[in-house]
């Protein structure tokens, strides 16, 4: 088993960021989508051939944020793309008959956005900042946006935010070492910090870069700055009325298979996660069901050496179910 470069695709002139697959392609005879961004200040739209399988950039979308674009992410729907950036906006982009047009600017944040997410339903969004915040916005008809909650309670830059793939409970990591989960505790936009993951109970050491989840929910992985992937797992992630929370809790610690930061991990539907580092490298880690009592859970699959001529920053499976199908981005 080997990773092969498929295709390697060229036109942002800065280093890429990040990319997102688009939900609602890649099935029923729609060709597969993704949008990538980049420190060139623009976000491309690309599409794959279905006869030949190769990509093409279909838009590039420029002209709306003047600083590097950090972020991006389709909403369930496929419909809107939200794009976080340096200029401290975050911007809403609808696809108007085969045109992206900037529907929605969402202004707030003090300075940098580094991570844009929507819940399961798309009718929330969320946002994080340098300015060490987290904020919360309401869907509203005609691509109007309401800030509802702003979340106080890293100590630092904030990295990413996730939604859980299934429950509205909030997951955000930072430079201050820690993840945080945050849920509407009942009452109407009462979002608070109900855990916080630290070195207290076998946290990150060091800034916590990315975090992802399994398919059922029920497991997530984070990578740091420390070296290490961490996997941690919950019974349940509902909120129980009058039951309380049921928490995280950590189940491993995966180290000595990078040794540079680790920028990103993603969790496929097949139960493999990837991740890749500043190493240049990439590697991939599956379910081990010879483990040992006490031992990690997950083993190494597949390494990937130079997969990219600089750091990995962004690694991400298309949705499609074939192990075959994943993409990973490189800085140029």
């Amino acid at each position: 088993m080997e990773l092969k470069e498929i295709q390697r695709l060229e036109g942002h002139t800065d280093r890429v960021w990040s990319l997102d697959w688009n939900p609602a392609t890649g099935h029923a005879g729609i060709p597969l989508v993704f949008a990538s961004c980049s420190g060139d200040k623009t976000v491309r739209i690309w599409e794959q051939n279905l006869s030949s399988g190769l990509w093409a950039c279909k838009a590039v979308l420029e002209e709306t944020h003047t600083r590097t674009v950090r972020s991006c992410a389709w909403s369930p729907s496929g419909k809107l793309l939200a794009t976080g950036s340096f200029d401290a906006t975050t911007a809403i982009w609808e696809n108007v008959g085969g045109d992206f047009e900037c529907v929605s600017t969402l202004e707030g944040h003090e300075n940098e956005v580094k991570s844009v997410c929507w819940n399961a339903s798309g009718t929330l969004l969320a946002t994080c900042s340098r300015d060490k915040s987290v904020w919360i916005w309401e869907v509203l008809p005609g691509n109007e946006f309401e800030c509802v909650s702003v979340l106080q309670g890293h100590a630092q830059d904030v990295k990413m935010v996730k939604w859980h793939p299934t429950d509205d409970i909030l997951f955000s990591c930072s430079y201050d070492n820690n993840i945080k989960v945050w849920a509407d505790e009942g009452d109407s936009d009462d979002w608070q910090c109900v855990q916080t993951l630290g070195v207290p109970n076998n946290g990150h050491t060091s800034t916590v870069w990315a975090l992802s989840f399994n398919a059922s929910g029920d497991r997530m992985v984070s990578c740091s700055d420390d070296l290490t992937v961490k996997v941690w797992g919950t019974e349940n992630t509902e909120i129980q009325s009058g039951g309380g929370f049921a928490p995280w809790k950590h189940l491993c610690t995966l180290t000595g298979y990078h040794d540079r930061t680790i920028f990103s991990v993603h969790w496929s539907r097949e139960g493999i996660f990837a991740s890749g580092a500043a190493d240049d490298a990439i590697r991939l880690f599956v379910d081990d069901n010879e483990s040992q009592v006490g031992g990690p859970l997950y083993k190494l699959l597949l390494k990937k050496e130079k997969a990219h001529d600089m750091d990995v920053n962004f690694v991400q499976w298309s949705p499609g179910v074939r192990f075959s199908d994943a993409t990973l981005m490189e800085t140029h």
